[in-house]
């Protein structure tokens, strides 16, 4: 996989290089702010770019702006964003706007180098990829009452690993449960939110906005 590192932190970009190049991945550049990110994907677009969201001059949500801009004009590059919190507007912005190819990480995360990996490798297939903390807190944030309050605690699970980005397979694998049961619970959290296939848009998509709370 081809990747762009946007980082203000250059020993935090040159550690992921190397083990980016360790991967098999080529790092095409790795830039310190917003501005030379996007100039950088401009010029030669990568499969996937792995973006801070504070980044110089203002240390504010430089990252996020080019995360949506690069999802806008360059589709087919995915987003890997690293959050040093949980920061919820920024979270919902990003998956309202783009429902595949996107991904958002807290930086702790990256040290656990298999985990890191895998959300890069989902993201640079078109996926999603959210942390599980992120979306922990996501749902802890939204105190609305909402169709959500139907779901059973295992439905609750299943959703949970969807806003991650796993697919049935995965999501069966880790709660060691089949793979008709996982699509099972789906279905009944489709009907739980009232999610018909008449809507016109991907019904695991919405079912992931409403419970990230957007």
């Amino acid at each position: 996989m081809r990747v762009i590192l946007a980082d203000d932190s250059t020993l935090l970009r040159e550690g992921l290089a190397r083990l980016l190049a360790e991967e098999g991945h080529e790092v095409t550049a790795s830039v310190g702010d917003a501005q030379a990110l996007l100039e950088a994907i401009a010029a030669d677009p990568p499969d996937a770019a792995v973006v801070d969201v504070r980044m110089p001059p203002t240390h504010t949500d430089e990252g996020l702006r080019a995360a949506l801009e690069i999802r806008k004009n360059w589709p087919d590059t995915g987003v890997l964003v690293l959050s040093q919190y949980v920061e919820r507007r920024y979270a919902t912005d990003l998956l309202t706007t783009a429902t595949e190819g996107v991904g958002y990480l807290l930086k702790d995360r990256v040290v656990q180098v298999d985990e890191f990996l895998d959300a890069l490798d989902r993201v640079g297939a078109g996926r999603t990829a959210f942390d599980p903390e992120v979306v922990r807190q996501l749902l802890t944030f939204s105190s609305k009452v909402d169709p959500l309050q139907r779901l059973t605690d295992r439905e609750r699970e299943v959703i949970a690993k969807m806003a991650q980005g796993h697919t049935n397979a995965a999501i069966a694998n880790q709660l060691h449960v089949s793979q008709s049961a996982v699509e099972k619970y789906v279905n009944a959290i489709f009907d739980k939110l009232e999610l018909t296939e008449a809507t016109g848009y991907s019904r695991r998509v919405l079912a992931i906005l409403r419970f990230l709370g957007s």
